[in-house]
């Protein structure tokens, strides 16, 4: 199972901002406006999920998750711990 993460923003440089903060490193992005990963694992996406909710109001970015084929769900402040949770309860190794 691959999960993929999709950030987005309208403002020309907060995902490239959110990412040089979440992997405290600069980012060099192609897309200064979209970003997107794979993980193998989907535990993984907790960390970013966690990182995403605790600086909503930092950074202007859309974030979507997709746990199965081509069905995105959209991560807010308002979602984000029950899907952490969700990830944790769906796929607990």
């Amino acid at each position: 199972m691959i999960a993929t993460l999709l950030l987005y923003s309208h403002q020309n440089d907060d995902v490239n901002k959110f990412l040089s903060h979440f992997y405290n490193t600069t980012f060099p992005l192609e897309n200064n406006n979209k970003w997107e990963k794979k993980y193998q694992n989907p535990v993984e996406l907790a960390e970013i999920i966690g990182t995403f909710i605790d600086n909503y109001d930092d950074y202007v970015l859309n974030m979507w998750v997709s746990l199965d084929k081509d069905i995105f769900i959209h991560v807010s402040d308002k979602n984000g711990n029950e899907i952490i949770r969700y990830l944790y309860e769906r796929f607990p190794y």
